[in-house]
């Protein structure tokens, strides 16, 4: 209850037992209990705050004019705000005390005022009413309020060392597979990069030797980039920075250097992207061109980066290979598209892989900038 309603009420209340309407008509001039009753409403507005000087204000009006809604309440709070047993005992003492003292009162003013609060079994029943009722419903409140508690915080708990779990469980699966890549792709990639380094030591002409260098320098970038697919498992902080378009010429003039002829062409207004969407765009062009040196014969391949709209489109298509170049049939369903495609689609792109009608193949992804 708002702490306003709560006086207004307590203003109301206070006054039926003064008036003899809620109790015995006390004989003091209206406008002295109209001051009770004022003075009883502030101290129940203040009371969520600071409970007993509405219990001072409430002995004192009960004890001398039998009026006791204030007393109920501060009951009320003794029994929600009270923690240790030895304050609840000694409020009931103190309860003890004022019943006693109002029933002497009554005693000594006789008459109604006797019957009503003075009596041995008005007496009782108007300090149950009054003070024992309230003070045991303001401890049960208390309790389930506690309990509420207790249980809420004892489920985030839970909760909490579930995730935990989950993370540590998490950390280490990264770390065994951290721990197979390491062990098997690095190991062979550093027999590629010095059976390359020995091949251009030995190589019988300059062409020989030139392509031995190249090997061994893409050896090296995938050495450097398993590390930093490993620093990412490991959560490892210190890795060097992803790989991002303002790098693919770089990873073009590789594929020229065996061969290939590629061309490069950037269509509509160049943009500021978000870090995972020129990584994959990336990771798109550098899948399309393995496919182009594996499967194709180093056929002329065309890169074409698209700005539309709100989205960036990668397209790498390949010419026919040569009918004397040693490709196999294009795969649209090997797992490094199936991988890539998983990997736009968690950006909110599509991929598209496929044959083109020049009878080349066609890599296509839209993914939104």
């Amino acid at each position: 209850m708002p702490r306003v309603l709560l006086g207004l009420a307590m203003f109301a209340l206070s006054l039926g037992p003064a008036t003899g309407q809620l109790g015995v008509a006390s004989g003091l001039p209206l406008p002295v209990l109209l001051a009770i009753a004022g003075v009883a409403a502030v101290a129940a507005w203040h009371a969520p705050r600071a409970w007993w000087p509405l219990a001072v204000v409430g002995a004192a009006a009960y004890a001398g004019l039998g009026i006791w809604p204030p007393i109920m309440l501060a009951s009320y709070y003794a029994g929600a705000t009270l923690r240790r047993g030895r304050d609840v005992a000694a409020y009931l003492g103190a309860a003890a005390l004022v019943v006693a003292l109002s029933v002497a009162i009554g005693r000594a003013v006789g008459g109604e005022r006797e019957m009503v609060t003075a009596t041995p079994v008005n007496a009782l029943f108007m300090a149950l009413l009054t003070i024992v009722v309230p003070l045991l419903a303001g401890l049960w409140i208390r309790a389930r309020a506690e309990v509420r508690a207790a249980a809420r915080e004892r489920a985030e708990r839970l909760e909490q060392e579930q995730v935990m779990r989950a993370e540590r469980a998490r950390a280490h699966e990264r770390a065994r597979i951290a721990r197979e890549m390491h062990d098997v792709v690095a190991h062979r990639v550093s027999l590629m990069v010095l059976h390359a380094g020995a091949l251009e030591m030995r190589a019988p002409d300059d062409g020989t030797a030139r392509a031995a260098a190249l090997i061994g320098g893409i050896g090296r970038e995938a050495l450097t980039n398993l590390r930093d697919v490993l620093g990412v498992l490991r959560h490892d902080t210190s890795r060097d920075p992803q790989p991002t378009l303002a790098d693919l010429d770089r990873l073009l003039d590789q594929s020229r250097e065996l061969g290939i002829e590629v061309t490069r062409r950037d269509e509509g207004e160049r943009r500021p992207l978000r870090d995972a969407v020129e990584r994959t765009a990336y990771r798109i062009v550098q899948e399309a061109l393995t496919n182009v040196h594996k499967h194709s014969g180093g056929a002329p391949t065309a890169v074409t980066l698209r700005f539309e709209g709100a989205d960036l489109e990668i397209e790498v298509h390949n010419a026919r290979p040569a009918p004397t170049a040693p490709a196999t049939a294009p795969a649209p369903s090997g797992w490094g598209l199936v991988g890539l495609r998983e990997r736009v689609e968690l950006i909110g792109g599509t991929l598209a892989a496929g044959a083109a009608p020049d009878g080349g193949f066609r890599v296509r992804a839209r993914i939104p900038a």
